[in-house]
C-alpha cells in the first residue's frame, strides 16, 4: 500500500507545501532545509523534512527558484557551427563547466554569416538566458557594443576584440611554438596557411609565425602566407598555392587542424610525402589528428580551462580591466608529420 500511495502522490508534482504539511513545519523551513546552497542542518526537524521529502518524491523546482532570484540558470552559447570539431569541443567543455555551477547551456549557430550572430543572440535572449558566450567575434563587429549598451552579460570565447570579457588561448604563443618547432628541425622555407583575417585566433597565430621567423632571421617570401577559411577544402587550396611557388616551402604551419588535414590531402595528391618532402603542423589538436595515417603534429588548446574561465567571467560582478581577458597556455604535441630538414 505504501508503494501505491507513493505512486499516487508523485503522479502530480509534489510541492514544497505538501512537504511542509506532512512534516508539520512551515514552507520557509522546508525551503531552507532543502536548499542545497545552504549549510546542511543535522537537526531532528531538518532530518524529518528531508525524510518526508524523499518519501513523497519531492524534487526541487530549480527553474522556479531561479525565476524568483531573477535567474533562469541558462547560458546561451553562440558558435559558427557544431560540425566544426573545435566548436563542438568548446561547447561540450562549456556545458560541463556550466553544469558544475548548477547552470546549463543552450546553443545557437551562425554559419559564420555576417549578422547571424545578432539574430542568434536575440533568439537566445528571448528564451531567457542569463548571459551569452560568443565564439563568433569578428574584427569590426558592433554586436558586442550593442550588448553592452543593453546591459546583457556576455563573454567572448576563443576569439576576442581585445577589450570585452574574453577567455582565449595564447594564439600568438601557439603560432610561435609551431613555427619554432619547424625552425628547430632545420626548415628555413616555412609556409603559412593563415586562416581568416577577421578572427583574432587566426591573426594571433599569424603574429606568432612572423615573430618566430623574425627571431631566426628568416625571410618570409611573398606568396608563402595564404589566407584561408577554417575549412578542409580551403586548406587544400592553400597548400596547392604554396607548392606552386617558385621556391615552395619545405614545411607548412596551418593555423587550424581542418586546414592542415586539407593540406595533407592536397600534398598527397601532388605526389609529395609528409614529412619526407614537406613537414606539416596543425592547430587545436582535435582528436582525429592523432589517428591519421600520418599522425599530425599540432598545437593543443586547453578547451576545458578556456570554458571554465568563460563561465567564471560571465558570473563575475566586477572586474579590473586587466582581469577582463583570461589567456590559457597552449602546448605543442609533436607527431610524425614533422621531421628534420635534409
Amino acid at each position: 500500500m505504501k508503494d501505491d500511495k507513493t505512486l499516487t502522490s508523485t503522479a502530480s508534482r509534489v510541492t514544497i507545501l505538501d512537504v511542509a504539511r506532512e512534516a508539520g513545519v512551515s514552507k520557509s523551513s522546508v525551503s531552507r532545509f532543502l536548499d542545497e546552497r545552504m549549510p546542511k542542518s543535522d537537526s531532528e526537524t531538518a532530518r524529518r523534512v528531508r525524510r518526508v521529502a524523499a518519501e513523497l518524491g519531492y524534487v526541487r523546482d530549480v527553474s522556479a527558484s531561479s525565476l524568483r532570484r531573477g535567474k533562469t540558470g541558462m547560458v546561451g552559447v553562440i558558435v559558427p557551427r557544431l560540425t566544426d570539431t573545435v566548436m563542438a569541443m568548446l561547447y561540450e567543455s562549456l556545458a560541463h563547466a556550466a553544469a558544475r555551477t548548477g547552470q546549463f547551456t543552450i546553443v545557437a549557430t551562425t554559419g559564420e554569416e555576417p549578422g547571424a550572430d545578432r539574430r542568434a543572440a536575440e533568439a537566445l535572449l528571448r528564451r531567457g538566458v542569463d548571459g551569452l558566450i560568443l565564439s563568433t567575434a569578428r574584427a569590426g563587429d558592433v554586436l558586442t557594443d550593442e550588448l553592452a549598451e543593453r546591459g546583457v552579460p556576455f563573454v567572448l570565447a576563443l576569439r576576442t576584440d581585445g577589450k570585452c570579457r574574453s577567455s582565449v588561448g595564447d594564439d600568438c604563443l601557439g603560432g610561435y611554438l609551431a613555427t619554432r618547432h619547424l625552425i628547430d628541425l632545420g626548415h628555413k622555407r616555412i609556409g603559412l596557411i593563415a586562416g581568416p583575417s577577421y578572427a583574432s585566433s587566426a591573426t594571433g597565430r599569424v603574429e606568432g609565425y612572423y615573430k618566430a621567423m623574425s627571431e631566426a632571421d628568416l625571410e618570409v617570401q611573398e606568396g608563402w602566407v595564404q589566407e584561408s577559411t577554417f575549412g578542409i577544402e580551403s586548406g587544400g587550396d592553400a597548400a596547392r598555392h604554396l607548392m606552386a611557388h617558385r621556391e615552395p616551402p619545405t614545411a607548412v604551419f596551418a593555423v587550424n587542424d581542418n586546414t592542415a588535414i586539407g593540406a595533407l590531402s592536397a600534398l598527397t595528391r601532388l605526389g609529395l610525402s609528409v614529412p619526407n618532402d614537406v613537414s606539416l603542423v596543425g592547430y587545436n589538436d582535435i582528436p582525429i589528428v592523432s589517428h591519421l595515417p600520418t599522425p599530425l603534429t599540432s598545437v593543443r588548446v586547453p578547451f576545458d580551462q578556456i570554458a571554465t574561465s568563460a563561465i567564471e567571467l560571465l558570473s563575475a560582478e566586477t572586474l579590473l580591466q586587466r582581469e577582463r581577458i583570461r589567456v590559457a597556455t597552449p602546448s605543442l604535441i609533436p607527431r610524425r608529420s614533422t621531421s628534420a630538414f635534409s
